[in-house]
């Protein structure tokens, strides 16, 4: 049999680093610290409302945007929490995931000739994607918690071709948090070049140490030309569920709707009725306590890394830590690079990390540096930081 041509748009694409450290620490029986699958119990109020959901036999497809109570509830908590000028729920679209929504955003905005513009390190996810569009990736480095937009370096990327920016607040995966002042600075570029913003607020609950989210599109004049991305997986421990969002203005979010019908149909209706109890029914206490149990797990994994001989810049968002182990590298052996790192860990002390070079345009621009996620239930965390104690110290 003569070999099948594929599309050339697969030739980059295989699978993640991410996804690789899962199978190479479920063969260990380990503890997986790499992907952030968020293993912590769903609220019993969604569940809820998702069993009453699948008994009432709300089965059948949904408007492609969504039922009208649940993007009348996004709407309002845009409104409120992110401040956004958005006044209609035909500005609001849910999808399958914010990954989804993300997919008919560059979809609907990008193609061959086009560049756009993304900050490193960056989430692999949106780099494969924009891939997929045919768009030119320009990469800008931003640096991780404490390091503040180069606007000058930005400056001299954009050119003529330039069409849009993505912007990650919190960042996955350095843990980063835009500063207003960042923003601003961005939007002004924006104005001056006509650029529209693609922004994944899918951490804007998880803040430490009274940072502030702040949503590009609540800034004056930005929301015209912003694309604003959440969802419920992260926050409301239903990363599996795969339920995300988009709020943007009739003219962004029009063409993006018709590609979620083309692609998706609707996000799963079921799930669509339950989650409406996490913006009904799990108000300011359920962030605060969720915020504060992620602090806790923020501190141990940290101190830990830093116990070990990690740098470790502690993030002011999101629940990842990108740790730089150059200060191991001459007492350690295995810690040659990000790779080897990752294998001695799941090897060694059974814990699974991502190699810090998935974050980068140039791999070996992190390679000394590896991912960890806290997303897990406290007793598993502990175990998984004892382990590493005592496999490195």
């Amino acid at each position: 049999m003569q070999p099948i041509s594929l599309a050339e748009r697969t030739d980059a694409l295989k699978q993640s680093d991410i996804r690789a450290v899962t199978q190479q620490v479920n063969a260990v029986d380990g503890i997986n610290l790499g992907q952030g699958i968020c293993d912590l119990p769903t609220p019993e109020p969604i569940r809820e409302r998702t069993r009453q959901a699948i008994t009432e036999d709300r089965s059948i497809y949904s408007h492609y945007a969504g039922i009208a109570p649940l993007r009348q509830a996004i709407l309002e908590k845009a409104q409120s929490y992110n401040d956004l000028p958005a006044t209609d729920i035909d500005e609001v679209m849910v999808s399958v995931g914010s990954t989804g929504a993300f997919v008919t955003a560059a979809m609907a905005l990008l193609e061959a000739g086009d560049e756009v513009i993304l900050f490193e390190p960056f989430y692999g996810y949106h780099r494969n994607i924009l891939e997929l569009t045919g768009a030119t990736i320009r990469y800008v480095p931003l640096g991780g918690p404490g390091d503040t937009l180069d606007a000058e370096v930005l400056q001299h990327v954009i050119n003529e071709n330039t069409k849009a920016v993505i912007v990650t607040t919190p960042v996955n995966p350095s843990g980063k948090v835009w500063a207003r002042h960042e923003l601003e600075t961005l939007l002004d570029l924006m104005e001056q070049h006509n650029l529209v913003a693609i922004t994944d607020e899918i951490y804007e609950y998880m803040l430490y140490d009274d940072h502030e989210h702040v949503s590009l599109a609540s800034l004056p004049g930005a929301y015209e030309r912003t694309i604003t991305l959440s969802g419920f997986s992260k926050s409301y421990n239903v990363t599996g569920w795969r339920m995300g969002y988009a709020v943007a203005p009739p003219h962004l979010i029009e063409k993006m709707g018709l590609l979620n019908d083309l692609f998706y149909i609707c996000a799963p209706r079921p799930l669509q009725h339950g989650l409406l109890a996490a913006l009904e029914e799990l108000g300011d206490d359920y962030i605060a306590q969720m915020q504060a149990d992620y602090a806790a797990r923020r501190q141990m994994l940290c101190e830990t890394l830093q116990a070990i001989g990690f740098d470790v810049p502690w993030p002011e968002g999101a629940y990842y830590v990108l740790a730089d182990f150059a200060p191991l590298q001459a007492t350690h052996d295995g810690f040659e690079d990000d790779k080897a790192a990752c294998h001695t860990l799941v090897q060694e002390a059974h814990v699974a990390s991502v190699p810090g070079g998935s974050f980068y345009q140039y791999p070996e621009d992190g390679r000394t540096k590896l991912r960890f996620c806290f997303a897990k239930e406290l007793p598993i965390l502990e175990k998984a930081c004892n382990q590493l104690r005592t496999a490195l110290m």
